[in-house]
């Protein structure tokens, strides 16, 4: 498949493209600065652009089969709540997914993936208090955008898979393999290993939960 991943040097976009070149797949990487990635990760493609440049981004949508979204804020999160991202706009999930729902709805591709947060949308009221402490009073303006990221999802009409992990790391994972479709997270020692978050092909989705929501 030809698939391309929309922020594709962050910690889980670049591990989402290593994992799509693994399984086979042309992957183009998507990216402000694409050409940050390490030549190992077997990208087929690297495309430089802002995911709200609605331009930039129909160029790299144009011919794929799938687009997976893996925007967020890389900064420390108690900066960002006390001085606002440094390098990145404050609603990037939001605009950035809107701009890349456009440009597929332009160019007729269906397939859809979306790396939101457990905590978000369907499975908000499923947070324990800690982490609804920690959502309201450290990342409230990044979770207010990834509701507004997650409505555009929904209201897109397109083939659509939302993937809300629960608390990633970029450690091995070392747990067996849990996926809920029901919003229901179990408890278990290990995090959510990064590699990989989410499979558009038809693949497994191998995440791997621990106690607890997050991001």
């Amino acid at each position: 498949m030809n698939i391309v991943v929309i922020g594709a040097t962050g910690e889980t976009g670049r591990q989402t493209v290593a994992e799509l070149a693994e399984r086979g797949h042309n992957v183009t990487a998507f990216a402000r600065h694409a050409d940050r990635l390490d030549a190992s990760l077997g990208t087929g493609r690297l495309s430089d652009g802002d995911a709200t440049d609605t331009a930039a981004v129909g160029r790299a949508v144009e011919g794929q089969n799938a687009v997976i979204v893996t925007l967020g804020i890389s900064e420390s999160p108690v900066s960002v709540r006390v001085h606002g991202p440094r390098d990145t706009i404050s609603d990037i999930r939001s605009t950035g997914t809107m701009t890349v729902i456009e440009a597929m709805r332009h160019h007729d591709v269906r397939r859809l993936v979306v790396l939101s947060a457990y905590g978000v949308g369907p499975s908000r009221d499923l947070l324990g208090f800690s982490d609804r402490m920690l959502f309201r009073l450290l990342l409230k303006p990044q979770i207010e955008d990834t509701e507004r990221q997650e409505a555009a999802v929904r209201a897109s009409g397109l083939d659509r898979v939302v993937v809300q992990p629960v608390h990633l790391t970029n450690r091995p994972a070392t747990a067996d393999t849990y996926t809920s479709t029901t919003n229901r997270s179990r408890p278990c020692a290990s995090p959510v290993a990064r590699s990989p978050p989410c499979s558009p092909t038809g693949g497994p989705h191998r995440l791997r939960p621990r106690s607890g929501p997050g991001r």
